[in-house]
């Protein structure tokens, strides 16, 4: 299974998930809760003792690895997010297959798929490019130092702002699966699905490198058209 590890940025860094990370998660929950509308997230101390304890029973069992979001510039935790649903490839074929089971030895088993989601910051960090980041760090990771052959991510298909954080990325949409699920509201939720696979990832950390330098240096070009399909060519990116 995936071991725990601290992925540094320049802006954020990822923490695994503790139990003394719980009083600040709270506070960082507690800011403004009128963003949260469609992902859960612990309001009050007891809830957030709750969710990390939730967190680690899933690390624990090998179907996630959570992370407290750390601001680098105060030092305070300003959310959470995880990489969930790992899967595992390698090994004989077997019928029907075991999703999240490795085979051999579970210590030394890297997932061959995941996907990053349960993620949210508080009102302060939101906009900042943390979540951009914190991003580029957990894909990076996983297809550089994994190897996996792909990553997902999704969003209930109401949450516009979300979609959009997803898209902005350079991940491809599979389309939106309908009544999906029951939302966090209780509403049956319709949702969004997308993917990066291990040979676009050179043109998506492309995008996501220069959107962190748009947005940290007044000169730098503006990332804008790699929002458009990205290809490689001769070592260059392109745009089609």
């Amino acid at each position: 299974m995936p071991v725990p590890v601290t992925l540094y940025g320049r802006a954020v860094r990822l923490e695994p998930l503790a139990e003394h990370h719980a009083p600040a998660l709270a506070e960082a929950g507690a800011e403004d809760r009128t963003t949260y509308a469609f992902t859960p997230v612990p309001h009050g101390l007891e809830a957030a003792r709750d969710y990390i304890a939730r967190a680690l029973a899933d690390q624990a069992a090998g179907r996630s690895l959570p992370f407290a979001t750390v601001s680098v510039a105060d030092n305070r935790v300003v959310g959470s997010t995880r990489f969930l649903e790992l899967d595992y490839w390698q090994g004989p074929l077997v019928w029907p297959p075991t999703p999240g089971v490795p085979h051999g030895d579970p210590l030394e088993a890297v997932p061959d798929a995941a996907e990053i989601g349960n993620t949210w910051l508080s009102p302060r960090a939101q906009g900042t490019g943390i979540n951009t980041e914190a991003k580029l760090l957990m894909l990076r990771h996983a297809f550089e130092v994994w190897g996996v052959q792909r990553i997902s991510l999704r969003a209930d298909a109401r949450n516009t702002r979300s979609r959009a954080a997803i898209e902005r990325l350079g991940a491809t949409s599979e389309g939106v699966r309908r009544a999906h699920s029951r939302g966090l509201d209780g509403v049956v939720r319709s949702t969004a699905f997308y993917s990066i696979l291990d040979e676009e990832w050179p043109a998506v950390r492309d995008i996501i490198e220069l959107r962190i330098a748009a947005a940290t240096s007044p000169s730098a070009p503006d990332p804008a058209p790699l929002n458009k399909e990205c290809l490689r060519h001769g070592g260059s990116l392109i745009t089609v």
